[in-house]
């Protein structure tokens, strides 16, 4: 037995007769079939699921489960119901054939048919294609086009065709089966003009077929338009051809199966049983225009699914490139801001550090004299001990202590603007950051009060190498605020209550510090001007605008950011405000070492 490949043709026999079987298997394995064997119907159904052949060669009396009950049985199942089905029949009675056909067989041929004629007829049903569908209830309501070609026929005399014609014809027939019926008379222009493709093409042509090589090429003209209409994407029609009896039970038939004729019948076949073949044949070109549309129809919803999907994607991505593209121009309008902002600082420091230096000098020049003055009064009271005197003295001491504590305050402006202009000028050293907040908080303990519960949550390192500024100016200052935000909660004269939340956190190579209150929060539309140089919210002669000038600008010399949200703490008084510290660091085995510009 020759190895099976691919290609070849899978074919399903199910025949109880072992010798009959074998005959049959050497001719199809010669003629190039791949061959399974089945002896039952039940046999057979399990190997035609199992192996899902190309076509059913089986034998109308079949032990258990009959032929017509195995198609029937395959038609009802959706995986086999496309499987052409051929069957082998020893009794040709029109009754039996019409049953086979009914329960859904293809085609018939006699089992003493001559086997190169069963070949052709197998590979008729093979040429056919696999989309064999069972014509559903849409199909079932198109009324099938069936049109009977007569061979050209020589005058005769009346009388005889009359006699030659029977009580009910083929046409007639087939009109009362609901079929639309035309009948012609064959020509050579037949084979032109567009009437055979189309939606309103025929779906069976009759070939009345006589011995001549005329009806042969005719057979093979019909076979060239078939192909050409199937090239074209259509379905092509079904041909069944009516031969004289003498010659279709000789082998000289089988030429016609070869000319591409889809089934042969004998001229002296029952008429019942020549419709039932004919509406099969209709059916069976129906089934595959439907699957055709079907698959037009799938094709087309793909399409415009696809296009639906490609659609919502688009949409999709340009949502998602407005979001970056909002997202981005925020981030440029932040970066602008804070370029503004570092000009803005850079310019004040070289201005501020002018008038430093240009207050400084008569300053210190006044306090030092200042105290000379003191002195001179002192001794004078010494010197002339009237009352007059002394009381004059007196009253100039008094008026020379405030002027003292006037200049005090503006010595003090002067450090904070030299210190303000000096940030850069600042080394980065290892910080020991509890210790740091302790002493900053030792320094606002008349600021705090017994009232207001300073909470530490620092979970970060307690070593960090920066500005002392970050702790001594940023977090003293803020700290600083968060206690005067809370004194504006409260009362004048009862204790200032409140709470203050200390955190820290390493994360992502960050060194993050939160300090939050719970006191009256800060409006949202005043938080993009807390930074800049001189502005303050607190009443005229109580604060200078520089404290969170100078955190701005501490932290951009270690390269890090300051931004202000609601704080919210539980059990918080009011929103209180959160000032959120964030530095880049890198870890050493000392540490965290911010990296800031200095570092």
């Amino acid at each position: 037995m020759p190895p099976v490949t691919p290609n070849m043709p899978r074919v399903v026999l199910v025949e109880p007769d072992c010798d009959h079987a074998r005959k049959i298997a050497r001719v199809l394995v010669k003629e190039g079939f791949a061959l399974t064997c089945a002896r039952s119907g039940e046999e057979g159904l399990g190997t035609i699921e199992e192996t899902m052949p190309d076509l059913v060669v089986a034998c109308t009396e079949l032990p258990g489960m009959s032929g017509g009950q195995l198609a029937r049985r395959l038609r009802l199942d959706a995986l086999t119901r496309n499987i052409p089905i051929l069957m082998l029949t020893e009794d040709a009675s029109p009754g039996v054939e019409r049953e086979g056909l009914e329960s859904g067989a293809d085609a018939y041929i006699s089992k003493s048919a001559h086997p190169d004629l069963m070949v052709l007829r197998m590979r008729a049903l093979l040429r056919e294609g696999p989309e064999l569908l069972q014509v559903d209830e849409a199909s079932r309501l198109r009324r099938s086009r069936i049109v009977i070609v007569n061979s050209p026929r020589e005058d005769e005399d009346e009388e005889d065709v009359v006699e030659d014609v029977p009580e009910t014809t083929l046409g007639e027939l087939l009109w009362r089966d609901g079929h639309t019926v035309t009948s012609i008379e064959r020509s050579d222009d037949l084979i032109e003009g567009g009437w055979l493709r189309g939606a309103d093409s025929p779906d069976c042509l009759v070939l009345e077929l006589g011995s001549g090589e005329e009806d042969l090429k005719f057979c093979r003209l019909l076979d060239a338009r078939r192909q050409a209409v199937l090239e074209a994407g259509g379905i092509p029609f079904r041909t069944l051809g009516i031969v004289e009896a003498s010659r279709f039970r000789r082998q000289s038939s089988g030429e016609f199966f070869e000319a591409g004729i889809d089934d042969l019948v004998p001229s002296d076949i029952a008429l019942e049983a020549l419709a039932m073949r004919i509406r099969t044949l209709a059916q069976r070109r129906m089934a595959q225009d439907e699957f055709r549309q079907q698959e037009i129809e799938r094709q087309q919803n793909a399409l415009t699914l696809e296009a639906a999907r490609a659609k919502a994607e688009m949409a999709e991505a340009l949502a998602q490139a407005n979001m970056e593209l909002a997202r981005t121009n925020e981030q440029l309008l932040q970066a602008q801001s804070k370029l503004v902002q570092t000009a803005k600082m850079a310019s004040l420091g070289e201005l501020v550090a002018g008038i430093a230096h240009e207050i400084n000098n008569p300053l210190a020049f006044t306090i030092a004299h200042a105290d000379t003055v003191t002195r001179t009064l002192k001794r004078l009271q010494g010197v002339n001990a009237s009352d007059e005197a002394m009381a004059l003295t007196k009253k100039g001491m008094s008026r020379l202590e405030s002027m003292k504590l006037g200049l005090q305050r503006i010595q003090n402006l002067v450090l904070s603007l030299r210190r303000f202009s000096r940030l850069d000028e600042s080394s980065f050293q290892k910080v020991d950051v509890p210790a740091a907040l302790d002493t900053a908080l030792a320094l606002l303990a008349h600021k705090l009060g017994p009232g207001i519960v300073v909470e530490k949550d620092l979970q970060a390192p307690a070593e960090l190498v920066c500005q002392p500024a970050f702790l001594n100016q940023v977090v003293m200052n803020i700290i600083s605020n968060a206690a005067d935000a809370l004194a504006d909660m409260s009362a004048d004269g009862d204790v200032v209550r409140g709470r203050i939340v200390i955190a820290s956190r390493l994360e992502n190579g960050r060194y993050e510090m939160s300090i939050s209150d719970d006191g009256p929060g800060l409006p949202h539309e005043l938080r993009t001007r807390i930074f800049d140089p001189f502005f303050t919210t607190k009443p005229v002669g109580t604060g200078t605008g520089l404290g969170l000038a100078i955190a701005y600008s501490v932290m951009e010399a270690h390269d890090g950011a300051i931004e202000v949200t609601d704080a919210n703490l539980p059990g918080g008084h009011g929103i209180g405000a959160c000032f959120r510290l964030s530095l880049p660091v890198r870890m050493t085995e000392e540490g965290p070492v911010a990296t800031g510009r200095a570092a």
